[in-house]
């Protein structure tokens, strides 16, 4: 497996496809969801930060791991859309995606995180220091989430 390089946000034509593709991959293809389903109106606002963890010495670009900030107003952010490709997964990836988006959070004057996170991630927040405050919805009719929280 390739390593990784530094987290950044997608720059290129060939970045973006490779962050979408991995965000579908991951997140809508196991559960029949349509091309197209892993991209929102949020994704193109002002405040919105993509981080995007390329697989180095690869001939395009290979994403490894992403995610997503959104600002929510009132000093909060959201994080949205974490995707770690299978055969990078128990890396700890997905620690250094939350970093950095945490990051980005605390150089934007937000002061807390909340996010929704699918039942079997739970415990992969609650490491990096998020509270469950409540079950929130169930995506695509199976997919239990959680609302947890976490200040900065």
């Amino acid at each position: 497996m390739n390593s990784a390089a530094a987290i950044q946000p997608p720059r290129t034509p060939a970045e973006w496809a490779a962050y979408y593709q991995l965000r579908y991959a991951v997140l809508r293809q196991p559960w029949q969801q349509p091309p197209g389903s892993e991209r929102v109106p949020a994704d193109d606002e002002a405040g919105t930060i993509h981080a995007l963890l390329l697989a180095v010495a690869s001939a395009s670009p290979e994403a490894l791991a992403v995610g997503m900030l959104q600002p929510t107003g009132a000093g909060q952010g959201q994080i949205r859309f974490m995707a770690v490709a299978p055969e990078a997964a128990g890396r700890g990836l997905g620690q250094r995606v939350v970093a950095y988006l945490e990051e980005q959070a605390r150089a934007a004057g937000l002061g807390e995180i909340v996010l929704h996170s699918r039942q079997a991630a739970v415990g992969f927040y609650e490491k990096l220091g998020y509270a469950v405050i409540e079950p929130s919805h169930l995506l695509f009719g199976e997919i239990q989430h959680f609302l947890m929280r976490k200040d900065l």
